[in-house]
């Protein structure tokens, strides 16, 4: 065992050479059989964070020295556990106060600690201390987690029906063994080869695994996840990533037409669908004939169950005559990008109606059939009013009473002028319709242009009569009739007979 420790030594203590001859020199006739060294521990792993700890025991008695621990050998080796200076020590005694006992605990250990330590026993001689016995070394790895993975992706959104590249990272975790997942709503996805990178301090790797996916419109609540396994992990370290911070839906604009000529002066609402789109910050801007609009606070974007945005945004116009043939645009600027519009042109139907009187054979028809219906309506109504009043007053010659006049012949010794047999004149005079109580007085006279009628009813002295003057002038002349015959006393006619003058 001698041989083996003085060869360790020689390589660890390489900057103490002033005592590695003396210890060749006298180590074997002077080591004490009795005294036993021992550091038990041939290889031990440990998790990053944990606590380590290397035993090591020695015999009770001579000889007087201290005892350290070191890592590594030659130039590199480095003093863990000094029982001179304890405090300026990384590592701690376990048993306080022991003689025999010198087991230290490394606390919080890194993956930096990862190598081989040794147990050493000096000697305290006139000159110094020199080696005296040393352990056969512990091995020690230091097994270390992966960081919690992150999940990047685009720097600027994505449409849907485009390729997006997300990425997944991990490091500081030994050894490199290392697993990766990809999971798209739980559904999982085939990603490229992991990259596998040493880490700063050569004893731990960094990992990189990149997976391409196809953005759908629907992806809105989606999400990747990027699954994490390592031997130092009792369950997988995962890192989710939702799709709708990288994704960008373009929304459909529409602006409705109005189909027909809309009146004059009437008001007319422009409305501007902006549908499916996300994020919901929009900007909504409308024009009249490329002039930008006073259209107020516009409206905010309301979200639907699929987790788009789409609003509604309505200007009012007054459909006068100077903005006939006015096209009114609705832009839409969504993160940013180009502008999308739709536009709609407003027709006031007064406008036509001028258009309309300009030469155009099929105008020109359309007023001439508009015309003549027009008159023909007014003529329909022209004869039913006259078969009206023909009607009424047909039926108010047959409720009430009547009386002819004729004009008899004109006598030879009158006249020199020939005698017209149809040169008579009557009138009919409507009466009360009652019976005749009194004998009818008809006086005539040659000269005369009156007639004297009695009424039907019966008066009450001789001086009570009706007489009735007649203008024989107006009298029409009609085809010569019969004499008339004798009235009845219960006849509705009464005649007069006028000498015309």
């Amino acid at each position: 065992m001698a041989p083996l420790c003085a060869a360790l030594l020689a390589r660890l203590l390489l900057g103490q050479l002033s005592l590695v001859p003396a210890w060749l020199s006298g180590a074997g006739a002077q080591a004490d059989p009795s005294f036993q060294l021992r550091q038990p521990q041939k290889e031990m792993s440990v998790i990053a964070g944990e606590t380590l700890t290397l035993t090591c025991t020695v015999s009770a008695g001579r000889p007087v020295g201290p005892v350290k621990w070191l890592k590594g050998w030659g130039s590199g080796n480095e003093t863990i556990y000094d029982q001179k200076e304890p405090s300026s020590s990384r590592g701690t005694r376990a048993v306080n106060g022991s003689n025999t006992d010198f087991t230290i605990l490394i606390r919080d250990v890194r993956p930096e600690d990862a190598g081989t330590y040794y147990c050493v026993k000096f000697r305290k001689t006139d000159t110094g201390d020199e080696l005296y016995r040393c352990g056969e070394g512990t091995v020690v790895s230091v097994q270390a987690r992966p960081s919690n993975p992150t999940v990047s992706g685009p720097s600027r959104r994505v449409e849907p029906g485009k390729t997006a590249s997300f990425t997944c990272k991990t490091g500081g975790f030994f050894p490199s063994d290392i697993h990766v997942k990809w999971f798209k709503d739980r559904a999982p996805i085939q990603a490229q080869p992991i990259l596998i990178t040493p880490g700063p301090s050569n004893f731990t790797y960094n990992m990189s695994s990149t997976v391409n996916l196809t953005l759908q419109k629907d992806d809105i609540r989606s999400e990747l996840t990027c699954e994490v396994r390592h031997a130092t992990l009792t369950a997988p370290l995962n890192r989710s990533y939702h799709l709708s911070h990288i994704l960008r839906v373009p929304p459909s604009v529409l602006v409705a037409q109005f189909p027909d000529p809309v009146g004059l002066n009437k008001t007319v609402n422009f409305t501007c669908d902006v549908q499916g789109f996300y994020p919901g910050s929009v900007t909504v801007t409308w024009l009249e004939n490329g002039t930008e609009m006073n259209t107020g606070s516009p409206p905010r974007p309301t979200e639907t169950p699929e987790g788009l945005f789409e609003l509604r945004s309505t200007v009012a116009v007054q459909a006068v005559q100077e903005k006939n043939g006015s096209v009114f645009t609705c832009w839409v600027v969504h993160e940013g990008q180009d502008p999308i519009g739709s536009r709609a042109t407003l027709r006031v139907a007064a406008s036509y109606q001028k258009e309309s009187n300009s030469p155009n054979p099929n105008g020109s028809s359309l007023f001439i059939y508009v015309a003549v219906g027009v008159v023909c309506t007014v003529l329909a109504l022209l004869v039913v009013a006259i078969l009206y009043l023909i009607r009424a007053k047909q039926s108010k010659g047959k409720s009430s009473p009547s009386a002819r006049l004729h004009e008899p012949e004109k006598s030879s010794g009158t006249t020199t002028q020939e005698s017209d047999p149809n040169n008579l004149t009557y009138a009919d005079l409507n009466f009360t319709k009652e019976k005749k109580n009194i004998q009818r007085i008809i006086e005539v006279s040659q000269q005369s242009e009156y007639a004297c009628i009695q009424s039907s009813q019966a008066p009450a002295s001789n001086d009570n009569l009706t007489y009735a003057d007649l203008d024989m002038v107006h009298l029409s002349k009609a085809p010569r009739r019969p004499a008339p015959c004798p009235e009845e006393t219960t006849s509705e006619y009464a005649s007069v007979q006028i000498q015309q003058q």
